[in-house]
């Protein structure tokens, strides 16, 4: 049977840590808790529950989850972020696998809840995720703040069934305050890369998404809260083109 590090970075989640952690309990080896320095309790829920806890300065979720995957006792490990917990199917599905990994790393789906509504359409379901993998055959990608967990060289992967349940927002007002924070490390990141921005993408990808996440994405179907999702996702292009233009023509933002 092989062993497994749950990996999971934190700020301030005592709110969350609890759960996350108390969900893996029964396929966890080890649980690693890398945290930047919270100021709440944390710190003491996550060894309460028998995490090995480390704090490192927080460079970026790419570079704190890269940290924690280098810095994982076993050789397989499932990534989560501390608002984040296995569904009971998905704890069975990983069960069986440690007596059988066949493949370099496994996916599955991620199931979002927003303001106590499960969110099925919109297109933030399924959100396939790859976050149990075979640490040297893997590592944290991506464009912050929208880290992706990728295999180096296209390794065989494989989908479990169940789903990983994500609790995101508790309440409108904050996914916009997080909208308007990512959209302003997205847009850094990008303006770092050399992507550009427009007056025409400024105004035309907001529409797009709008129309992709709640027509062509059925955001419709999860009511008005699909309406509100979308709405925001719309926002969310709107402010990191917005954003972006801003620092090309020498602005801070």
């Amino acid at each position: 049977m092989i062993k497994i590090t749950v990996a999971i970075i934190t700020y301030n989640e005592e709110n969350n840590i609890g759960r996350c952690i108390s969900s893996v309990l029964p396929i966890a080896d080890e649980v690693l808790v890398v945290d930047s320095f919270s100021k709440d309790k944390t710190e003491k829920i996550a060894r309460s529950l028998g995490a090995r806890f480390m704090a490192n300065p927080f460079e970026g979720h790419i570079e704190q989850k890269n940290f924690a995957l280098h810095h994982s006792t076993h050789e397989y490990v499932l990534s989560l972020d501390a608002d984040e917990a296995l569904s009971p199917e998905l704890l069975e599905e990983i069960k069986k696998i440690k007596n059988n990994f066949q493949c370099d790393g496994y996916r599955f789906n991620r199931l979002t809840n927003y303001n106590g509504h499960w969110v099925r359409h919109s297109g933030w379901y399924p959100d396939t995720k790859l976050r149990l993998v075979k640490k040297d055959r893997a590592h944290w990608g991506g464009e912050n703040p929208h880290d992706i967990l990728q295999m180096r060289n296209n390794e065989k992967t494989g989908f479990l069934k169940g789903d990983l349940l994500h609790y995101s927002y508790e309440s409108i007002a904050a996914h916009v305050a997080q909208t308007d924070k990512f959209t302003t490390i997205a847009a850094h990141a990008a303006y770092k890369q050399g992507k550009k921005s427009s007056v025409f993408k400024i105004v035309t990808r907001p529409m797009f998404k709008f129309f992709r996440d709640y027509f062509l994405k059925r955001g419709f179907l999860d009511g008005r809260y699909g309406f509100v999702i979308c709405s925001i996702n719309a926002l969310y292009a709107l402010l990191k083109y917005s954003k972006l233009h801003e620092l090309q023509i020498g602005k801070k933002i």
